[in-house]
C-alpha cells in the first residue's frame, strides 16, 4: 500500500507542478528548524524554487529556518527531518543542480515528498480508504511501480495461489 500510495502522490504533484506549482497550505502554527548557517543560506536563495515545490520557507536567523507553508500531503510529516534532509542534500550536492529548474531536479525532490507522505506499513487502512487507492492506482500513470521500483500490485494464477495456501496437500 505504502508504494502505490507513493506513485499516486508523486504523480499528482508532479501533474500540479507542471500546471504552475504544487500546491501549497499554510501552517496554523510556524515550525521553527534549526539547521546549519549553510543550508538556511541555500534555503534563503532557492526560495521561489522551493515555493514552486509548495514549500514556504524563510530564513529567520543564521541557522533557523521558518517553514509557513507546504504540500498539503506533507501535513502530519515530521517537517524539521523532511526540510533539513531535502535542504542537506542540496547542499551536499552540487546546489544549482540540486535545485536546478530542470524537471529531473524537481521531480526528485516531489519523489522524496510523496515517499515521506505515503502510508506506512502498520497502518490500518479504513475500506473507504482501502477503495479510494485502489480507484486512485488504475488512474495513475506508471502505477506498477513506486518511484524506488518497488512493485505497487503482483498478480497470481489460480495455480499459484493454490500452491501458496497449500491447497491440494
Amino acid at each position: 500500500m505504502h508504494a502505490a500510495h507513493e506513485r499516486v502522490l508523486y504523480e499528482r504533484m508532479k501533474a500540479q507542478l507542471r500546471s504552475g506549482g504544487v500546491a501549497s497550505q499554510a501552517l496554523l502554527v510556524p515550525i521553527s528548524v534549526g539547521v546549519p548557517e549553510d543550508v538556511a543560506e541555500r534555503a534563503e536563495v532557492e526560495r521561489d524554487k522551493l515555493q514552486q515545490l509548495g514549500l514556504e520557507l524563510d530564513r529567520s536567523g543564521p541557522a533557523t529556518l521558518t517553514v509557513r507553508a507546504v504540500p498539503p500531503l506533507l501535513g502530519q510529516s515530521d517537517l524539521g527531518a523532511f526540510v533539513r534532509d531535502l535542504l542537506g542534500g542540496a547542499v551536499e550536492q552540487d546546489s544549482h543542480r540540486h535545485f536546478a529548474d530542470v524537471t529531473e531536479a524537481q521531480e526528485r525532490v516531489l519523489a522524496d515528498m510523496a515517499c515521506r507522505a505515503a502510508v506506512r506499513s502498520g497502518r490500518q487502512l479504513t475500506v473507504p480508504e482501502m477503495d479510494a487507492l485502489l480507484r486512485d492506482i488504475e488512474r495513475t500513470e506508471l502505477a506498477g511501480q513506486c518511484n524506488h521500483g518497488r512493485p505497487t500490485w503482483v498478480q497470481f494464477t489460480h495455480d499459484e495461489l493454490d500452491r501458496f495456501f497449500l491447497r491440494g496437500r
